[in-house]
C-alpha cells in the first residue's frame, strides 16, 4: 500500500496527489510515468510523474477525473492509500544540454511538459513555455512553469486568461519573431498535438509529442497501447511515451482512444448512480 500524503484540488475535477513511493522518486526521470491501481478491483491507470520530492520519497501525479477510475483516485484523501504504484516506466525524455526547448502544454498536458522543462533547465538549456486551455480554470501549473521557464505564454479559447486563441497562435508568433528554437515538445489533446506538428512540419522544426493511449500492463505484453510511428508499429509503454510528432499517425491514435468509449461511458454511469 502506498500512502497519499496530499490531495490538492487544482481545478474542477483536477487534483494533484503526492504519493509516498520512495523507489520511484529515486529513479524517476523526466518523461516517465507510473501505473496506479487504487484497489484490488481497480483499473490500471497510467499517469505521468509530474514532480518529485526526494526528501519525502514522494511523487506528484496530476489527475483529471474523467472516468470511473480517475474519479475514484481523486477521492482518495490525504492519509489514505492506493494499492499499486508501478514504475518508473517508459523511456526518459532525451534532453540535449544547452538546447532551447519550447514546451507546449494543453490542459492536463502541462503535467507532462513541466518536468521536461525542469530537466531542460537543469541541463543548462533555455525554456519557452506555452500553456493553453479552454478557460482560465483549465490552464494548469502556470505558477510552477513561470518559476522554471525563461518565458511563459498563456492562451485560452475564451480569452479569460492570457491571450485569446490557441497554443498554435502563440507558437506561430514566437517563430515569426525569429526566436531560434531547437525543439518543440507538445503534449495535450490529440487535435492540439496534431495542429502543433502540422505547424512545425514545413519548418523542419523538431517536434516531440507524448502519447497516452489505452494501457494495461506497461511492459509491452498486452498490445493495448500500440501506435503507428512512421508506418511502424510501436508500443507506447516501452518504446515511448515520447515520439517524433511528424511520424505519428494521429488518425490511428484517435481511433484507438475511441475504441472503448461506450464501455467507459457505461462504467461511469454505473459509478455515478451508486455514489
Amino acid at each position: 500500500m502506498y500512502p497519499v500524503l496530499e490531495n490538492e484540488l487544482l481545478s474542477q475535477d483536477v487534483h494533484r496527489l503526492w504519493i509516498e513511493a520512495p523507489h520511484v522518486a529515486r529513479k524517476r526521470k523526466p518523461g516517465q510515468f507510473v501505473i496506479i491501481r487504487v484497489g484490488e478491483e481497480g483499473e490500471r491507470i497510467p499517469l505521468t510523474i509530474a514532480d518529485v520530492d526526494t526528501a519525502r520519497g514522494a511523487i506528484a501525479l496530476i489527475v483529471q477525473g474523467v472516468g470511473k477510475s480517475t474519479r475514484e483516485l481523486n477521492l482518495v484523501p490525504a492519509g489514505g492509500t492506493v494499492l499499486d504504484v508501478a514504475g518508473p516506466l517508459g523511456r526518459p525524455t532525451h534532453i540535449e544540454p544547452g538546447a532551447h526547448v519550447c514546451c507546449v502544454g494543453g490542459g492536463i498536458g502541462a503535467a507532462v511538459v513541466y518536468p521536461i522543462a525542469c530537466g531542460v533547465k537543469a541541463s543548462g538549456g533555455r525554456v519557452t513555455a506555452i500553456l493553453g486551455g479552454r478557460t482560465k480554470d483549465l490552464v494548469l501549473l502556470e505558477r510552477e512553469m513561470r518559476a522554471v521557464a525563461d518565458a511563459c505564454h498563456v492562451t485560452t479559447d475564451d480569452g479569460s486568461a492570457g491571450a485569446k486563441g490557441l497554443v498554435t497562435d502563440a507558437l506561430s508568433a514566437i517563430i515569426a519573431e525569429g526566436v531560434r528554437i531547437d525543439e518543440v515538445v507538445a503534449v495535450g489533446p490529440v487535435p492540439m498535438m496534431r495542429a502543433v506538428c502540422e505547424l512545425t512540419r514545413p519548418l523542419g522544426l523538431k517536434t516531440t509529442v507524448s502519447l497516452n493511449p489505452v494501457m494495461v500492463d506497461g511492459t509491452g505484453m498486452c498490445g493495448g497501447c500500440r501506435v503507428l510511428i512512421g508506418g511502424q508499429q510501436k508500443f507506447v509503454c516501452v518504446d515511448g511515451p515520447e515520439f517524433d510528432g511528424h511520424l505519428v499517425d494521429f488518425g490511428e491514435l484517435s481511433a484507438r482512444l475511441r475504441a472503448y468509449r461506450s464501455q467507459e461511458a457505461e462504467s461511469l454511469t454505473h459509478y455515478c448512480a451508486s455514489h
